[in-house]
Parts: C-alpha cells; structure tokens; sequence
C-alpha cells in the first residue's frame, strides 16, 4: 500500500480522498492556486503545494507542475479526484513516464472511452444496447444537419470530449441546429480544448441510470448496482440516488452486466460509471462511460457499505477486489443533493462571496456531508459553486426522503444565494415523491417547484423582531459583564420609562413588503403588534443565531442571523431573506447605471449578439457571458435599442460591470 499519495484536485472531492487516506494511515498532498491558499482541502492535508494563479488552465490542469509537485514531495501516486485531469490520457501518461502511480483506469481506457464517438463504436462491437445516431468524424456543420434532419428530432448534440452536462444541446426543430451546434462547439473548446460532436436520438422522457463498476489489475470486474441521475437541470444532476426506483431484479442483472461488459471491452481498471438512457418500458441505451470516481458516489456507498476510494486505492496498489459480485448486497435507499451557491430563481445563475454563516445538519448514521468549504471561506468565481453534497440514507425510500427533508430543514448558508429551499421543493415534489422520474422533472414540474410568490407568515416578522430585541439584550448584558459597575441601570435592555411603558417601531423590509413591527416591552418578554395583530413574545438567542421562541404560549425553534442590514430568518424549514429598515437612514435616489445592463457576476463575453444600434424585442439576445464554466445569456428587459456595448469578446467583467447601454422604447 502507498505510503504518501498526492491529490490532483481542490474542493470536496480532495476532502474527501485526504477521509479515507488518513483513515488508512496514507500521507496525503494538496495541490493549490493562489486563490486556494486558504481552502479547506489544503488545511487538511498533510503537506500542500502552490502550483499556480487562480485560473484553472494555469494551475489545476497544468499537468508538468502537477508531477512536479508529486516528485518534489515524494508522492508515490497521484489522485485525480473528478473533473480537472481525472479523464486526460496525457496526464495519466505523465504519471506513468514519471513512474507515479495514477489511481484510476490505464491510459488505454480513459483513451477509449474519453471520445463519446469512438466509445460507441467499441461498445456497439462489445454488444452494449446503442441510441440511434451519428458518431462519425466528419464534422461538416450542413452533413451534422443533414445526419440531424436523417434522425429526427428532437436531436441532442454532446460534445465527444464532453462530461457533466458541458458541451450538450437539445435541438427541437430543424431550424435551430445550426445556432445550437455552434453554441455547443464554442462551450466544447472552453471545457475541453475539442470542439467534436456527436448527434443522437433525443429519447422522450428519458431516466439517466448509471452502473457503478469497478475493476482490477487481476482480471476480475464487478458492478456496485445502480443509481438514478434522471432529476437534472442544464443536463447537469441535482438529485441522485440508489437503488433506482422501480429497478426489477432482472433489469438490474442485465444493466449490470452490460456495464461490466463495457469495462472488459477497454480492459478496465479501478472505478468507474457506465451511464445508460432508459426509456420507461425499460429498454436502455449506452451513452457513455465516466472513467473516473462520480460526484454521487456517496449514494452507492450508503447502500452498500463500502468505501469506493478505498477500493480504489487497494486496486491502483496492485491488490484484488476485495469482494466478488455474489458478495455484493444492497441495504436501503439513499439520495445525495448538491448544495450549490446559485440562485433557481434567476436561473440556477452561479453566486460568489463569502459564507458568512455555514451550519449543516449534524451528521450521524443517516446523515452525511461532504463538503470542501468552512465558514468564512469563499465561493469563488474561478471554480464550481458547490457548497456540499448533503447524503441520506434509510431503510426504505420513504424514510430516505423524509430524512433528506428535514436534512435540507437543518441547512443554515448565509453569505451567497443557495438552492436549498429550492431542493426541499424538489424532494417534497408529488412526482419525484412517486418517483414519476425523467431527465425533464424540473421543466414540467415548473408551476410547483417555482410557485408565485406568496404572503410571508405573520410568524416570520414576529420572529425577525423578537432577534433584534433579544440581540440587543445580549449586547447589553455582555457589555455589563465588562463595565465597572455592572449593575448600572444604564446597561438594561428592557424598555422601563417612569410612569409609561416603553414602545417602539421596528421595520423590515422583504422584497417590496415592508412592514412595522410595534414593540411594548413587558415584564420578561415582549407584546409584538404587526397589521393590528398582537402576540406575547419572548425567547432565547445565542451568539450563532439558534433561538427558542415563544409566541402566546406556543415555543419552537428558529434561527436569525445577521449580516449587516440583512436578516436572515430560518423557521420551520424555510429561509427569508429580510432587511433591517432604518428609519433614520436616508439613501440617495439612484445609484443604478441608468439604462445599463450589468454582469450579474464576473465572467468573459464570449460573443456579442446583437448589433449596436439595433432595435430589439424583449427577451432577445444581446451578449453572451461565460461565468463559472457555464454560458450565460443576457438578454434586452424590454423593447428597446441597443446604444452600445462596453466590452469586446474576449473581456474580462467584474459583478456589476455595465455591459451594455440600452435604450427602452418610448
């Protein structure tokens, strides 16, 4: 067994590795940019190396500088985690001519199935079920059309070097392919330095079930079961989990040992994924093989007990699987959620800034969190927004999902936007509930899982207030503990007036309701008034923002945090964002860029749309923003003229930077 390894990788997935090796007695390296100087991966390493500036291209994917970092510091092999280089020939090929060990598939593997054109010539050889479509090389845009109209539509368009949702495109109609195509190709050389495409039968609501395999240097090969990928959005996943609903035994048998037959086809070693599209009657179609370990690994080791980097570990260092396939059991159900800071609501667009608060839910036997960041670290713009891989296991799928509920009630982010309450929607969802499950689950569920916006709760200002006064009390309290004469009546907090009782206004603001709370200070509490509707209040708070309120009679548990002029209300297993009004503070009018459009965060401009001095409808496109690894698209709010823009393609734009002059029509 290895003695020191070195992870070629950041975030979660490297914190994950460093669980294991040290669980092992295995040293591990971090590698790290300059805006990773402080991340948690590589406060957690034994030993950590600066490979380069925060752009990935300069740091993370620079193989010489990563098998540097490996010989300087004695690695004796290199983990590539997921993404960056885990699935990259050239640098398994590194790793092999610097005679490190690479913990994952030879490079004739990752070469075989790291083209999605090629590996479906293989697979189609192999006997592995194929979705009707084009994998050839011609990659002359009027032949693609021609091969796309030869299908039908509706089409898909995958990037041949393409993962994770990247470099992929749904045609609907004839028209659009050529714009579509281009559009792919453009995301294609910017993830993957190859703009080659494939064009495949677009499966009416199709579930995206993937076998976990894995493989040895001994010529044994297994699969872990499945897991059900189908709840997507932009074609990347949001929840998994295992076992798949609905999967009958044979069905299982016969997936299975499709993907085995898939990994025998490139001689596979270590772990891997076989991703299939299933129609509903239960036929299934090859559509790629991940040559690596998966986000949603989590959910397969749940079920089935097991520690998939060990395994990869012990394989990578020669030994034989530890189990055989008879010896394989599932037990339970399991789902993972990605935790990401971004906003459902305008989007899924990315966020940046601080984590000002981070409390998940206290992990246990049936709660587990794997997560690469801590409060008051960053969520950067040069990376992937996820916070945390929230994974639940139960006895049985209804359990699993009541857990996964209250696990997603529990999770306090403050700092950047999230899509927590937007998962909680999701799990709650009557057809994921049924396990109605495709890959279009968000789209047709859209009227449930983004409702209009309703009234907030009576409860949500009473609690909001109630923090502010219980803060107030604790500053005085504290600063009493301080003072010389700590019994001073100057220090008290409880509103005593000679011969009236005290009251006051306290104003909060959501979105454009704005409402005054009416405070009369009582002995030991507080009378609450908001729309002529009283309570008797009074409660506990501590320094992390948890408290215990009571509310005519009536106690439960909340949570405010606050963060600056925001206050930040978790109550019965929602979030509302509210602002403290100040009533003394006078904000100047404006302050906008007035007929601008701004960068809703920073990114490059890949390409301008528009023409300036164009007349546009609302909704058309105008530029197109890359943020994140994902395009965006900005579009005119309104009928309008587009005056000029601020930035050529290829410019670098900070948040708020105002991208185009726009003029709205009279």
């Amino acid at each position: 067994m290895f003695e020191k390894i070195l992870i070629a990788n950041r975030g979660e997935i490297a914190c994950r590795v460093i669980k294991t090796a040290r669980r092992m007695g295995i040293k591990t390296v971090a590698v790290y940019s300059e805006a990773d100087a402080n991340a948690r991966h590589v406060r957690l390493a034994d030993e950590a190396v600066l490979i380069g500036p925060a752009a990935a291209k300069e740091s993370y994917l620079v193989i010489d500088k990563i098998i540097a970092a490996a010989k300087q510091t004695g690695a004796q092999a290199i983990h590539p985690g997921y993404g960056f280089l885990s699935e990259n020939e050239d640098f398994c090929h590194a790793c092999d001519e610097a005679g490190v060990v690479f913990i994952g598939p030879p490079v004739a593997a990752i070469q075989a199935m790291g083209s999605k054109s090629e590996a479906k010539k293989i697979m189609g050889a192999a006997g592995v079920p194929l979705t009707p479509g084009y994998h050839g090389d011609d990659q002359d845009p009027e032949l693609l059309k021609r091969e796309a109209d030869g299908i039908g539509y509706p089409v898909l368009i995958k990037a041949a070097a393409g993962g994770g949702g990247k470099g992929m495109r749904l045609v609907e109609k004839a028209e659009d392919f050529l714009d579509l195509l281009g559009s792919c190709k453009r995301e294609a050389i910017s993830s993957f330095g190859d703009d080659h495409v494939l064009i495949e039968k677009y499966i009416t609501r199709p579930r995206h079930i993937e076998i976990q395999v894995f493989g040895d240097s001994h010529g044994n090969c297994v699969y872990l079961f499945e897991r059900d990928c189908s709840v997507q959005r932009r074609h990347q996943k949001v929840l998994e989990e295992a076992p798949a609903p609905g999967m009958t035994p044979e069905r299982r048998a016969a997936m299975g040992q499709a993907a085995v037959d898939a990994a025998k086809a490139v001689g596979y070693v270590g772990a891997g994924t076989v991703e299939f599209i299933a129609n509903q009657d239960g036929s299934f179609y090859f559509m790629e093989m991940n040559t690596r370990l998966q986000v949603e690994h989590p959910v397969t080791e749940m079920i089935t007990g097991l520690d998939l980097v060990e395994w990869q570990l012990r394989v990578a260092s020669g030994e034989p699987l530890p189990l055989a396939q008879e010896q394989l059991q599932i037990r339970g159900h399991a789902l993972e959620a990605r935790i990401y800071a971004e906003d459902p609501d305008k989007g899924f667009l990315p966020s940046t800034g601080a984590l000002l608060h981070l409390s998940p839910p206290a992990e246990n036997l049936h709660v587990r969190v794997d997560t690469g960041v801590e409060e008051g670290d960053e969520i950067s713009p040069h990376y992937d927004p996820m916070i945390a891989k929230l994974i639940v296991w139960d006895q049985n799928r209804d359990r699993a999902l009541a857990r996964m509920l209250q696990a997603l009630a529990e999770y306090r982010v403050v700092g950047v936007s999230n899509n927590i309450s937007f998962l909680s929607r999701l799990t709650a969802c009557p057809a994921f509930a049924n396990a109605d499950l495709d890959t279009g689950l968000i789209e047709r569920e859209k009227a449930y899982l983004f409702p209009e916006a309703k009234a907030t709760p009576a409860e949500v200002w009473y609690v909001a207030a109630l923090a502010e006064l219980l803060r107030e009390a604790n500053r005085g309290a504290a600063k009493a503990r301080r003072d010389e004469d700590p019994l001073s009546p100057w220090h008290a907090r409880d509103g005593w007036r000679l011969n009236a009782s005290a009251k006051r206004d306290l104003i909060f603001r959501l979105g454009e309701d704005q409402k005054a709370v009416n405070v009369a200070y009582r002995a030991g509490g507080y009378t609450l008034t908001v729309d002529g509707k009283s309570v008797e209040a009074r409660g506990e708070l501590n320094a992390r923002g948890l408290m215990r309120v009571e509310l005519d009679g009536m106690r439960m548990d909340a949570t405010v945090v606050a963060a600056n002029e925001k206050r930040h209300v978790f109550f019965h297993g929602r979030a509302w964002q509210l602002s403290n009004v100040d009533p003394l503070h006078h904000s100047g009018e404006g302050g906008g860029a007035e007929g601008g459009l701004l960068a809703p965060m920073p990114g490059k401009v890949i390409s301008l749309i528009a023409q300036a001095g164009a007349a546009v409808e609302k909704g058309a496109p105008l530029l197109i923003l890359e943020a994140m690894k994902m395009e965006h698209t900005i579009a005119a709010p309104a009928a309008g003229t587009v005056k000029a823009f601020r930035f050529a393609v290829g410019d670098q734009v900070g948040d708020g930077d105002e991208l185009v002059e726009f003029e709205v029509s009279a």
